[in-house]
């Protein structure tokens, strides 16, 4: 377990600055992901010199797009000054431009499009929420090469995933578990990786301060703390999940 300190007061320390942990060997791979991983590894070979990357919040767009940064040395443009910052862009030069869906510079992101795709040399991830092709922008040109680009999709976290983000997690911070607890966290928690993090973190604390094994009555208390006072714990599990609790 962390040696941190668990408690404030006797209160539960919510406020956990946990710093994201965007390293390639962090990253859980599931069906959920799996494609998209593969096709942001394809670079430099994709076939339009760019990538859509797309998926629902908490889906991993961040984590891959860091990753994807790290390996390229890849320039971040701001998509709502995309226009001026494209001037600065040179020949041969990889850009990632995050947070799409909403308020880009449209004539910016098409010229960067058109850039990456000709043969400026120019490589480009872009990544946003939703469809593409339903994002709301108004430029005929942008709209018709976002039908057409290559796109990854990231779909919401599956079990498969957040177990082994939340194995993992415990096995680094080294602390015990009681039976079925996390069968019961997978039934309740909130599907995103960044909720699995500060979750085991409460537990791990909370469990340090009670010399003991994170249990599902302690999973249950920090549940209920997590989801905040006007929701208190489910004891209900998630829609179609009944089952893992058998």
């Amino acid at each position: 377990m962390s040696s941190a300190p668990a408690s404030r007061g006797g209160q539960l320390a919510l406020d956990l600055a946990l710093e994201p942990d965007y390293r390639a060997a962090s990253f859980a791979v599931s069906e959920a992901n799996a494609a998209a991983l593969a096709l942001v590894n394809r670079w430099p070979r994709w076939r339009q010199g760019h990538l859509l990357l797309v998926g629902p919040a908490a889906s991993g767009k961040t984590h891959l797009a860091h990753m994807w940064t790290e390996r390229t040395r890849a320039r971040r443009l701001d998509p709502r000054r995309l226009s001026a910052e494209l001037r600065g862009v040179g020949r041969g030069e990889a850009v990632l431009v995050e947070d799409c869906q909403a308020g880009v510079d449209e004539t910016g992101l098409f010229h960067l499009l058109n850039r990456a795709a000709g043969d400026a040399g120019v490589t480009a991830l872009v990544t946003g929420r939703g469809v593409p092709a339903e994002w709301p922008v108004s430029l005929p040109d942008l709209v018709s090469r976002l039908k057409a680009a290559e796109t990854a999709v990231l779909h919401e976290p599956d079990d498969a995933l957040l177990r082994q983000v939340l194995e993992k997690l415990f096995r680094d911070r080294r602390t015990p578990l009681g039976a079925g607890v996390l069968e019961y966290l997978l039934m309740r928690m909130e599907r995103s990786v960044d909720y699995a993090r500060h979750l085991v973190a409460v537990l791990d604390n909370m469990a340090l301060a009670r010399k003991g094994p994170v249990t599902r009555a302690l999973a249950r208390e920090a549940l209920a703390a997590l989801s905040g006072p006007e929701r208190g714990a489910s004891e209900t599990p998630t829609p179609g999940r009944e089952h893992l609790d058998e």
